[in-house]
């Protein structure tokens, strides 16, 4: 038997719908038996993913977001999917403080704290295509004291 769970979840690129991806991504992750602050590192992550998605990836146009997660042992696989304009340069994107949305007063963070939260985060975007954001995380890896 394959001890690889996976789950792919699609929904509207609506605002409201930033909860939903942290939260199914947290019970998703359950079997890993993170602590909590594992499971808040990973609902970060997901939440700048997917805010990144519906603010820039798709504006003021509709569309879809999808999450695909694998779960391997403890190791955790995350992508956050969208079709929507693609970033131009990933390199700059990824840089500290850069915005493409200043008139939203957004604050540039998002990649940023992405890699702070999981163990590796890569971006993978085409001009009107859309973007793939992959992230890793080992669980159990720090503080584990109380097993």
């Amino acid at each position: 038997m394959n001890n690889t769970n996976e789950m792919t979840v699609s929904f509207t690129s609506n605002a409201q719908n930033e909860g939903f991806a942290r939260m199914v991504v947290a019970a998703f992750i359950t079997g890993t038996n993170p602590t909590l602050e594992e499971v808040s590192d990973v609902k970060t992550a997901v939440s700048e993913a997917v805010t990144n998605s519906i603010i820039h990836g798709y504006g003021d146009k509709d569309g879809k977001v999808v999450i695909n997660a694998s779960v391997t042992g403890r190791s955790i696989y995350l992508e956050i999917i969208d079709y929507g304009k693609g970033i131009e340069d990933v390199k700059k994107a990824m840089e500290p403080m850069f915005t493409t949305r200043p008139d939203e007063e957004r604050s540039g963070m998002g990649f940023s704290f992405m890699e702070a939260f999981m163990d590796r985060v890569e971006v993978v975007s085409k001009p009107d295509n859309g973007t793939v954001v992959k992230m890793w995380k080992e669980i159990g890896t720090v503080g584990r004291q109380f097993e």
